[in-house]
């Protein structure tokens, strides 16, 4: 049996990701070294079935899977089986269990990264933000956004497509860039481009608009003057997520 364990993945491992309490159907590699990967915290233990010809080593947030290679010798001439039956894994990463079935195939080896759950990234915020005031989250929130700092425990949900045109604004649209949710924290952040079509200068409370969401908790904008063509970066802070 050819059993030996680097510690490092191949450089053209392919990537693939997981959830929590939900079985994830995978290829895998049964000729290179695997590697699983959790976010924001350790693997601490992995339950499989070493009967089916496999062996995993882990350390920290890391573990790797090698399928095991049968090589027989008969009168000299060498012949190599590669395991081809699938195999259950029961991985336990940051409090959650990530069941994965893997498939082992002929392929080149795959990195699996078992991402945070809702309550794992619920934890997150709660150890980010709960010592903080209401008003220090808001500020918070928003410079990370601004500097493109976004914690990985906040939640990228698709923005709207639509452009909008606010009636205290007319000379100016805004268009969604993205939007995230925090959860655990009853709060959502958008950030929006505002493009002016004529000069115009900016007040944050013109944005106080139901437009941008029913319970506005904080709006913070990079420059409050615009030249034609110009744009600005908008955070919008709600204190419900929106639909």
């Amino acid at each position: 049996m050819a059993a030996s364990l680097p510690f490092a993945p191949p450089a053209f491992a392919q990537s693939i990701a997981a959830l929590p309490d939900q079985t994830s159907r995978i290829r895998l590699s049964n000729r290179d070294v695997n590697h699983i990967v959790c976010v924001g915290g350790d693997i601490e233990d992995v339950k499989f079935s070493a009967e089916k010809g496999l062996a995993v080593e882990r350390g920290g947030a890391d573990a790797w899977v090698k399928f095991l290679v049968l090589e027989t010798d008969d009168m000299g001439a060498k012949t190599r089986t590669y395991v081809t039956t699938p195999s259950e894994f029961f991985v336990s990463c940051n409090g959650a269990i990530y069941p994965l079935y893997a498939e082992p195939a002929d392929i080149p080896a795959q990195t699996v990264t078992l991402m945070p759950g809702g309550a794992q990234r619920a934890r997150a915020n709660d150890a980010l933000l709960g010592p903080l005031v209401e008003e220090e989250r808001a500020v918070g929130i928003a410079l990370a956004i601004l500097q493109d700092r976004v914690p990985a425990s906040f939640s990228e949900v698709a923005p709207s497509r639509d452009r909008l045109i606010l009636a205290d604004l007319p000379t100016a649209s805004l268009t969604e860039r993205r939007r995230l949710e925090v959860e655990g924290a009853g709060l959502s952040v958008s950030e929006y481009l505002v493009r002016a079509s004529v000069a115009t200068t900016l007040d944050e409370r013109t944005f106080l608009d139901t437009a941008l969401g029913a319970d506005i908790f904080a709006i913070t904008i990079d420059r409050l003057t615009l030249g034609p063509g110009e744009t600005a970066r908008l955070i919008v802070v709600r204190r419900s997520v929106q639909p």
